[in-house]
């Protein structure tokens, strides 16, 4: 079976980037422009993994990442930071967050493919679920 893949992005050239490329890799791809319609498809489609944008209007997406991985029927979804923060200490933030590792924009297309690949092979993190 293919892996599902929820790209939450906002950014309309970032998102049929990310789209084209899990596309054309065989994956099964749901698409959000923001955290709310992005939570909303994760409770009802429990994708393998859900590549989240960070600055989303409304809720950013390490909100959204804190509210999926505090649910017990979403916990277990693979949550990557799609982002074009990449400062120092950025990473550690993501991670705290829930976030299971992070793609840095702009997408390497080679680096981007590797890094879901590694994703959906790894097991996912344990989280403990937030008061």
């Amino acid at each position: 079976m293919t892996a599902q893949v929820l790209v939450v992005e906002d950014t309309p050239a970032n998102m049929k980037l990310a789209t084209m490329l899990l596309v054309k890799a065989g994956y099964r791809v749901l698409q959000a422009d923001n955290a709310g319609d992005g939570m909303a498809l994760a409770r009802r489609h429990l994708p393998e993994l859900i590549l989240m944008d960070i600055q989303l209007p409304g809720m950013d997406g390490l909100a959204a990442t804190r509210e999926l991985k505090s649910a017990e029927a979403t916990r277990h979804i693979r949550i990557v930071a799609l982002t074009a923060f990449a400062m120092k200490g950025d990473e550690e933030k993501m991670i705290a967050a829930g976030c299971d590792g992070y793609i840095a924009k702009p997408i390497q297309y080679k680096n981007f493919l590797a890094e879901v690949e590694r994703i959906l092979a790894s097991p996912p993190r344990r989280t403990e679920p937030h008061p």
